[in-house]
């Protein structure tokens, strides 16, 4: 019993270390591409792939689909609690404080799309995957953010943070206008009755847990049967939950988040790291090459034009001024962050080709490659600004 105290002292500082989860993930991510690359790759696939000898649900029949269509709308049902109350009580909370971070995030959605549907140019079996340079990994960024050192003006992480947020929910809109297919009306039916259900729960002031957790369960299962990918589960639940801004201390939405957010950093998201980020490099033979080049460049270069680019283009105009005390220096590293998209370009990677592995696998090459540039590039331009500081 000795060593209890140890491990959970260990594990405290390990949940309130900013960088902790993008550096687990990195790991998982370095592991899932050794293991697709070893002897052992075929029953590492498997792993993941074969059929399970039994599921409670039909449709996830495999440790795979169980990690991307279940536990990820437990990350989505994180992104949703994190929106709602950016929206409600954060940096999203009044126009003025909104107005710079979503156009940023705007801009550095549309201008990676453009880049990359330039460079596919006429192939029209790839015009699908035109989303996927367009996310930021919020866990991802902030790791590496943190990593830069100390000298970093605070409003440089916390403008981040909201163009991220605001990434997350084009990222989420996008995956239930664009990635949505064989819509069955009944279960859509069901869904949205569950949720309006939801809703007059909150409308009545209930602020026990119980109700909103089992109500997203069952969201969660009927949007899954629906069409629409079951993650967008995830996040409509979350927006029913009640934030109690005058009760802070006994407000479910905090409360929730508050509990969720260490799993999803330090075993949801490793999870889909793990089982998404291999990408076998002698399987891409003959794939095309324009895909993984325009994923990365839309990374790469896309989000930083359009970041950086809003930014200035908004100052100049008197539309918003940069964040406090942050150089143009400091700012075009944060836009090179803004390209690490890995997590939720991988997830989008995914429902762009279902029917394609090789387009997959030439994806998560493109996503990988332009993760690390962008990472690399941005925590030498935030190093190098705070070290001219000094």
């Amino acid at each position: 019993m000795a060593g209890l105290p140890r491990t959970k002292g260990i594990w405290h500082r390990l949940s309130h270390n900013e960088a902790a989860p993008g550096i687990v993930l990195m790991v998982c991510a370095a592991i899932a591409l050794m293991l697709a690359n070893s002897p052992v790759a075929e029953s590492w696939h498997g792993l993941f792939h074969h059929t399970l000898p039994w599921t409670p649900v039909a449709k996830l029949n495999n440790l795979h689909l169980w990690i991307n269509d279940a536990l990820m709308a437990i990350f989505f049902f994180v992104v949703g609690l994190e929106i709602k109350r950016e929206i409600l009580d954060g940096e999203l909370s009044s126009p003025s404080r909104r107005r710079l971070p979503v156009i940023a995030a705007v801009a550095g959605m549309a201008v990676p799309a453009l880049i990359y549907l330039a460079i596919v140019g006429d192939d029209p079996s790839l015009h699908r995957g035109w989303a996927i340079p367009s996310a930021t990994d919020i866990a991802f960024a902030i790791g590496v953010l943190a990593l830069a050192g100390k000298g970093l003006p605070p409003s440089l992480r916390l403008f981040l943070l909201t163009v991220a947020i605001v990434d997350d929910l084009g990222a989420v809109m996008v995956i239930a206008f664009f990635y949505t297919s064989g819509l069955d009306m009944m279960w859509l039916g069901v869904a949205a009755a569950v949720f309006l259900a939801l809703v007059a729960v909150n409308r009545m002031g209930i602020r026990v847990l119980a109700p909103y957790v089992v109500g997203a369960v069952v969201l969660w299962y009927a949007v899954l049967h629906s069409g629409v990918h079951a993650t967008i589960a995830g996040v409509l639940a979350a927006l029913t939950v009640p934030l109690a801004l005058n009760h802070r201390h006994d407000s479910p939405l905090l409360r929730l988040e508050h509990a969720l957010v260490s799993p999803n950093g330090f075993l949801i998201v490793p999870l889909f790291g793990l089982a998404n980020a291999g990408v076998a490099l002698g399987s891409i033979d003959g794939g095309p090459l324009a895909l993984p080049i325009a994923i990365a460049l839309g990374l790469v270069a896309g989000k930083q034009i359009g970041i950086l680019g809003s930014i200035m283009l908004a100052e100049k105009l008197g539309i918003a001024k940069r964040p406090e005390g942050a150089t143009l220096r400091q700012l075009w590293g944060l836009s090179l962050l803004c390209g690490i998209g890995f997590t939720m370009s991988l997830f989008i990677a995914g429902l762009a080709f279902p029917e394609s592995p090789l387009l997959v696998e030439e994806a998560k090459l493109g996503i990988l490659g332009g993760s690390i540039i962008a990472a690399l590039a941005g925590m030498v331009l935030l190093k190098g600004s705070t070290k001219a500081a000094a």
